[in-house]
């Protein structure tokens, strides 16, 4: 397929008796603890007054938006203290949480929870980039981007965010139901979520993909994944079909897109396959062709492409959805996936194709579509 103040006289409302306050509260469990404790209250206090402090210093990175508790359990890690829950409490006491800024600081272990609190209170200024990821790029291009802009190479990004340079990042649930499956060409594809990043230009390149990949997990909600579930779909095959709507769509024609998709992919489909030049047969540099744009120069050409790559793309031979993502889509597109539209999906529209000023036509016949076609193209 182609492509306001209340009146004086107004009765006030009695006030509200107030029990102690949050602060107060914290105050109350440190007596509590420390006087309860014994051996174990005199390490807090000696913990929290520095007194085993030492001269070893550590860089400890706080990202933008992180909170107390991710914030002590890095100070912790880093060996700057030792009881992140305790540390979070004194946060609350001295009213200093949100003081906090990011960056990187330097450290000593066992330093004073009230210098470790002045020390992150200061703002470390960052050389950072902003980059725009539209819906639609593919990973490769994502990879291009994140190099013109200083940040790292191409090739080390796509290394980092496939998993081929050891990362891991299996604290992401989707991350561990993406298939090991040979026919994937990028493990990554479909994941990395568009958007405006704002980027440290000295950061890691694990730290630039789990942006992405932390904003994928955000936006795709447990709620959304459970949708997918409840319709036959892994995650894998909901984010596929999306980047297809994406691509052919990617605008107020999404859940129609989507309908005529899920129509070929509902079982007894006369029409099994995508059939979508989006990822196809079609040798033309001026399509929008996944294969051939994408794959083909990757491995140095399109006679060069693994057999069971091509096989696993091409969507007018495969039935079904392709191996993998084309592109990665926007929220948008992953909603629409999920909620095609529901006349076009009881009326058995099979087919699509746009004319060149993206107007789009459907049809439920073969006879339908050659006729679309043709009007299609005289425009």
């Amino acid at each position: 397929m182609n492509n306001q103040p209340r009146e004086n006289n107004e009765q006030r409302p009695r006030r509200r008796r107030r029990g102690p306050s949050g602060c107060l509260i914290v105050l109350l469990l440190f007596v509590v603890l420390l006087i309860g404790g014994g051996i174990y209250g005199a390490s807090v206090i000696g913990e929290i007054a520095g007194k085993n402090a030492t001269t070893e210093e550590v860089t400890v990175t706080v990202e933008q938006g992180e909170g107390p508790t991710t914030i002590a359990n890095r100070l912790a890690d880093a060996g700057v203290i030792k009881r992140p829950l305790v540390f979070r409490y004194y946060l609350r006491y001295k009213e200093a949480a949100g003081s906090l800024q990011y960056g990187e600081f330097t450290l000593c272990k066992g330093a004073s929870y009230d210098d470790i609190i002045e020390t992150l209170s200061q703002y470390v200024k960052r050389d950072t980039v902003t980059v725009t990821f539209p819906e639609g790029l593919t990973a490769q291009r994502m990879a291009q981007l994140m190099e013109e802009n200083g940040l790292c190479t191409a090739e080390e990004f796509l290394a980092c965010a496939n998993g081929e340079d050891g990362s891991d990042f299996s604290q992401y649930e989707f991350w561990n139901e993406i298939p090991d499956d040979p026919d994937i060409f990028m493990k990554c594809e479909g994941y990395l979520f568009p958007n405006t990043y704002e980027f440290f230009l000295d950061d890691t390149v694990y730290n630039y993909v789990n942006t992405f990949y932390a904003e994928f997990d955000r936006q795709v909600t447990p709620e959304l994944r459970q949708q997918a579930a409840d319709q036959g779909f892994t995650l894998e095959e909901a984010v596929t079909l999306a980047s297809f709507v994406q691509e052919e769509a990617g605008n107020a024609e999404d859940a129609r897109v989507s309908a005529v998709f899920h129509n070929r992919l509902a079982e007894g489909s006369p029409y099994p396959r995508l059939e979508s030049n989006v990822s196809s047969y079609v040798q033309n540099p001026d399509d929008n062709n996944y294969i051939y744009n994408w794959i083909a120069p990757y491995y140095g050409g399109w006679d060069n492409i693994p057999a069971n790559i091509y096989a696993a793309y091409n969507t007018y031979e495969k039935e079904g959805l392709p191996a993998g993502p084309v592109s990665n889509p926007g929220i948008e597109a992953i909603k629409a996936a999920l909620n095609p539209d529901e006349e076009y999906l009881a009326e058995k529209y099979y087919f699509f194709v746009t004319d060149k000023n993206g107007k789009y036509y459907y049809a439920k016949t073969i006879s339908e579509h050659e006729h679309n076609k043709s009007i299609a193209f005289s425009q």
